[in-house]
């Protein structure tokens, strides 16, 4: 109940300010499981997202969003929890079996599940390498996965910017289903999930017009703030 009180507060305020648009929203079916498989351009990204759908869409998010203390923990836990995110531990390892376990368990239920296949925000508006997390899901749930295309958040809202640009119009595309019948009972098989999750990004690529980067985006923002600290020492 809570999701849908504050989409319908956001959604005339949203458009009112912002003029968000979307495209292909007939592709994603309006019951049953469905995975959304999406770029991560931005903050943005979780305001304007499933605005234009009329199911509940839920999302794995870390679970630092809902152990803050004091008023801004509050506010944390009440956006995110408003905007349907469920909390995951994100550090690896068994944590990731876990966070697999829950996406299961929610399209199991038949809902609508958000993945974010890159792993974190695109630090520079590029499409990063896609982890494999979705493509077990997605044969192991066996649902229908859409392409998720984010565009304009990342002008509107980069990094660092607490509060987002006037005068660009975000926009969300969605993709036809893709299909991956063809592998199922492979979940398995290392090569079968890094080939659908390649799959799914070139059709998020093709979606969002971005050029791709064949290397993780968590690695690219380690290898940034590595230079930018050798940097500093030359100084």
């Amino acid at each position: 109940m809570f999701y849908w009180v504050v989409k319908a507060i956001l959604w005339p305020f949203l458009h009112l300010v912002f003029r968000p648009w979307a495209e292909g929203v007939e592709n994603v079916p309006k019951e049953g499981p469905v995975i959304l498989a999406g770029n991560h351009l931005s903050f943005a990204d979780h305001f304007f997202g499933a605005l234009f759908l009329p199911r509940k869409v839920i999302s794995l998010g870390k679970s630092d969003y809902f152990t803050g203390r004091g008023l801004k923990g509050v506010l944390s836990r009440a956006f995110f929890s408003g905007v349907g995110t469920v909390p995951i531990d994100r550090s690896g390892g068994k944590a990731s079996e876990a966070a697999l376990r829950t996406g299961k368990r929610i399209l199991g239920e038949g809902q609508v599940l958000a993945i974010y296949p890159e792993g974190t925000r695109s630090p520079d508006g590029r499409l990063y390498k896609g982890k494999t997390g979705v493509a077990r899901l997605a044969l192991e749930s066996r649902a229908p996965v859409i392409p998720w295309a984010m565009v304009n958040t990342f002008e509107m809202m980069p990094p660092g910017r607490p509060l987002p640009k006037l005068g660009i119009r975000p926009g969300v595309r969605f993709g036809k289903p893709l299909d991956f019948s063809r592998y199922y009972g492979m979940e398995e098989d290392r090569l079968v999930l890094r080939a659908v999750t390649d799959e799914i990004m070139y059709a998020l690529m093709e979606l969002a017009d971005q050029e791709y980067v064949d290397k993780y985006a968590a690695s690219a923002k380690a290898e940034a703030a590595r230079a930018a600290k050798e940097s500093g020492r030359r100084r």
